[in-house]
């Protein structure tokens, strides 16, 4: 008897209308006062070839891109965000080809291994199933790609900031935030879904300043097998 035909879930309205105008503000001042802007350079640095990126926010990756890149698609389900990404990807700023698609993570609108990269930038930390997100970024991304990866996450270390990120995350934060959890183990998950070559470096941002919840970051790569 043959193996039942499998489909993707179908896609899900994602609207988010007061926490997407909140982020876009938050993200932008970010960038300059808490150096996320150096952390998405070193994302992006030597990154080749098509790019799909997952969760493209407001759009603050694209003029970071290196021209060695040829094409990037940048996914994102929230309509607020997905227009300010369009506008970002028309920038003078930007140096290479970027077409943003409505989608979403566990669903991406792509054929099988048709991109070399894949890019997580603070998303994981939203979705509601982050194992189906990174099987999808398996389906599309070619056997060898990379997968780079800048998230905030678990506390490592802190345990009393442990229990405090888990009281959070049960309670206000998600509602709050957009579904975002701030304690979340994204380097975990992406080596429990398969990925190779795994390296990371921890920071802690804002560098030197309070320390919050969502103040624990890494930033890394991965291999797709």
């Amino acid at each position: 008897m043959p193996a039942p035909e499998t489909h993707p879930p179908r896609e899900r309205p994602v609207r988010h209308p007061l926490f997407a105008r909140f982020y876009e503000r938050l993200s932008e001042a970010a960038d300059v006062r808490a150096g996320v802007k150096e952390h998405r350079e070193e994302l992006l640095a030597g990154l080749s070839g098509r790019v799909i990126e997952i969760g493209a926010g407001n759009g603050l990756n694209f003029a970071r891109y290196p021209a060695s890149v040829t094409q990037v698609t940048a996914v994102e389900p929230e309509p607020h965000l997905r227009a300010a990404a369009d506008a970002a990807a028309r920038s003078e700023a930007v140096r290479v080809p970027v077409q943003v698609v409505a989608g979403t993570a566990d669903a991406l609108p792509a054929e099988d291994r048709t991109f070399d990269a894949a890019v997580f930038s603070l998303v994981l930390c939203s979705l509601p199933d982050v194992s189906r997100a990174l099987a999808e970024v398996l389906r599309v991304v070619r056997p060898g790609g990379e997968l780079r990866f800048y998230e905030h996450g678990r506390a490592e270390g802190r345990p009393r900031m442990v229990r405090f990120q888990r009281v959070l995350d049960g309670t206000v934060w998600p509602r709050l935030f957009g579904g975002c959890h701030t304690g979340r183990d994204p380097v975990g998950e992406i080596t429990a879904a398969g990925f190779t070559d795994v390296s990371f470096r921890r920071l802690l941002v804002p560098k030197g300043g309070p320390v919050f919840p969502s103040s624990f970051h890494v930033l890394g790569g991965a291999r797709r097998p």
